[in-house]
């Protein structure tokens, strides 16, 4: 019984260290801060009201970014997706132009990704944001490894179609989001 008790506490702590992770990837997803905090929370909710059907301590991580993906889709089925990304410009830079330049590229990179599919976005972002291995994120969205693949595939090859024509940066170099992989 007590030992129920320690582990049920554990998983209520590492629940609550995933935060960041979480509000970070739904942010990826959705790209408006507050809706990313609800779905980061809805998912965190959703997580402690069915810890107890936990089966394997291990694959906490797991399951609750499958929750999160759950939440994600029942969000874009209710609604329109979002194309904006939260700002990320860093103010570090030297020049206007300098920042001028950072402003464009993420307003064409978040347009980019903003033009997905969601299934494509969620993939995209598990691998390329949260490193997440293929099979991992096979078993958080409930697809086949394959599947992982060829959306991830999809994605990175309408990025790169998207991005093409970026426009040069003052110094004569590419936008940075250009070389997607």
């Amino acid at each position: 019984m007590f030992s129920a008790w320690r582990t049920a506490n554990k998983n209520r702590r590492r629940l609550a260290a995933l935060t960041p992770r979480l509000r970070r990837l739904a942010l990826a997803w959705c790209g408006e801060q507050s809706l990313a905090d609800d779905l980061a929370q809805e998912a965190l909710v959703r997580a402690l009201a069915r810890l107890e059907a936990l089966k394997d301590d291990q694959a906490l991580e797991r399951w609750t970014f499958s929750i999160l993906a759950n939440c994600f889709r029942d969000h874009c089925r209710r609604q329109k997706p979002v194309d904006q990304f939260q700002e990320c410009i860093d103010p570090s830079l030297a020049s206007a132009d300098e920042q001028l330049a950072q402003q464009q590229t993420m307003d064409r990179v978040r347009q980019a990704i903003g033009r997905l599919t969601p299934e494509q976005r969620e993939v995209l972002m598990l691998v390329d944001l949260e490193s997440c291995s293929y099979s991992e994120v096979a078993d958080i969205l409930g697809i086949p490894v394959g599947t992982v693949m060829s959306r991830l595939s999809r994605a990175r090859q309408k990025l790169k179609q998207l991005l093409a024509t970026a426009p040069t940066h003052s110094s004569g170099k590419r936008p940075f989001m250009e070389c997607v992989k």
